[in-house]
């Protein structure tokens, strides 16, 4: 579920090997599938109005500390290597806990043949911003 974060430079080269074939700006702004973006649509819909309703009942400091508290567990996660970060504090917090879908027992990456064990040193320069690249490159 979670994605890497590489920043790109609109208007730089285009690596192919870092960010795949389709990779482009294009491939950022539209979704990959029709049906995902009425998925996205009624989640945020739905969001809003959970958001809505639990400031009716408890007012709007409320939505502040669970705005606050999610920006802080979506940021805390495990350096790079062997363990990959669950987030169990923000998967609690936003209550997705309880959704399963097929990411989560289909197509694990540590299941794959070609699959690499990924390098500390370079994920954390990566996090750090001291290097480019994917932090876990796990294909070849």
């Amino acid at each position: 579920m979670a994605s890497s974060s590489v920043k790109k430079v609109i208007g730089g080269n285009h690596d192919v090997l870092r960010f795949g074939v389709n990779d482009s700006v294009k491939g950022d702004l539209a979704p990959p599938h029709p049906l995902q973006a009425s998925v996205q649509k009624e989640t945020k819909f739905w969001a809003d109005k959970r958001k809505f309703g639990a400031e009716a009942i408890y007012g709007s400091a409320f939505n502040i500390r669970k705005d606050l508290d999610a920006q802080i567990l979506s940021k805390f996660q495990r350096p790079p290597g062997a363990l990959p970060s669950s987030m169990l504090g923000y998967e609690a917090l936003t209550g997705s806990l309880d959704d399963f879908g097929f990411e989560d027992y289909l197509n694990l990456p540590q299941d794959s043949e070609s699959f690499r064990a990924p390098d500390m040193h370079h994920g954390m320069e990566v996090r750090l911003g001291l290097s480019k690249g994917p932090i876990c490159p796990s294909f070849n």
